[in-house]
């Protein structure tokens, strides 16, 4: 039997995107020239052009999501159009798998290869000899040719409470969403609220965890391949907590105005995916930078 005709909303011109790139482009120029500001120990534009990105970022954000909640409400959006966000949601989680992917890769060659090879692996006795005699191929580097020398973070203490957190929160946020099926609208209010309060105290700690690495271990950016990856990984990590948290937020506000149903809450699930994303990479980054 042939399926009846099904209208495919399509949305106005938008500025989002474009103000999405600029942000971005911003962020990007922004935070490496920051870095570069602090090497040098020069006051340079870095910062400005770091927060100017961050305002667009946001400005974007709020000014798409309202969009696609007056589309969604507006009852424009069909059966063909959930299953292309669907696809777009899983395009972009895969596409946030490759970022992470090259910095873990960033990260394993350094500790596989780069490493080894400067203390003389594969038959490079010379190269060893000539550019860093007293290099001990070790993983986590602490010392530097410059003769900069850092502490290792290790797991024990906070990264170990705020692994524990974003389990809890991935628990959490499970729940909710069982809540949300179900047709319980106190457990999904309570178990999203909760899920958002965790995601708040793992960034607020993540906040004290770098205090106590560039004050008492002289973990830095400056502290060569060691500070350096570790700063990257957990501190893009971060930034996706952020946005996770800012998600959960904006869907936390569409609840208590009684938006979605049971039978249609695709934001609410894609805002899911991310966070639980967000906990896997976490557990990863535990497993490699903290323990391993």
């Amino acid at each position: 039997m042939q399926q009846p005709y099904e209208k495919y909303y399509v949305p106005a011109q938008s500025p989002w995107p474009i103000v999405g790139a600029v942000a971005l482009f911003l962020i990007a120029v922004g935070a490496g020239n920051m870095v570069i500001d602090t090497t040098k120990e020069a006051d340079g534009y870095g910062s400005l052009i770091l927060g100017a990105g961050i305002v667009a970022l946001l400005v974007m954000l709020v000014g798409w999501f309202k969009n696609q909640i007056d589309e969604s409400m507006s009852g424009f959006y069909s059966a063909q159009l959930g299953r292309s966000y669907r696809q777009g949601m899983s395009w972009f989680i895969f596409s946030e798998v490759m970022f992470f992917g090259a910095f873990f890769g960033a990260l394993f060659y350094a500790r596989l290869i780069s490493v080894p090879w400067l203390g003389g692996a594969s038959n490079n006795e010379m190269t060893n000899t000539v550019l860093w005699p007293q290099f001990q191929a070790m993983w986590p580097l602490l010392s530097t040719p410059n003769g900069t020398t850092t502490q290792q973070m290790g797991p024990a203490g906070l990264p170990t409470i705020n692994t524990i957190i974003l389990l809890i929160s991935s628990v959490t946020l499970h729940f909710a969403h069982v809540g949300l099926e179900q047709n319980k609208r106190k457990q999904l209010t309570w178990m999203l609220g909760l899920t958002i309060l965790l995601g708040c105290t793992f960034l607020t700690l993540q906040v004290e965890e770098y205090i106590h690495a560039y004050k008492e271990l002289g973990l830095t950016l400056q502290s060569g391949i060691y500070g350096n990856t570790f700063f990257m990984l957990t501190g893009f990590h971060g930034m996706h907590v952020t946005l996770g948290t800012l998600i959960l937020m904006v869907l936390f506000g569409r609840i208590v105005k009684g938006h979605f149903t049971p039978d249609n809450h695709f934001a609410f699930q894609a805002g899911s995916w991310y966070w639980h994303f967000v906990d896997v990479v976490w557990v990863m980054l535990f497993l490699f930078v903290y323990i391993l």
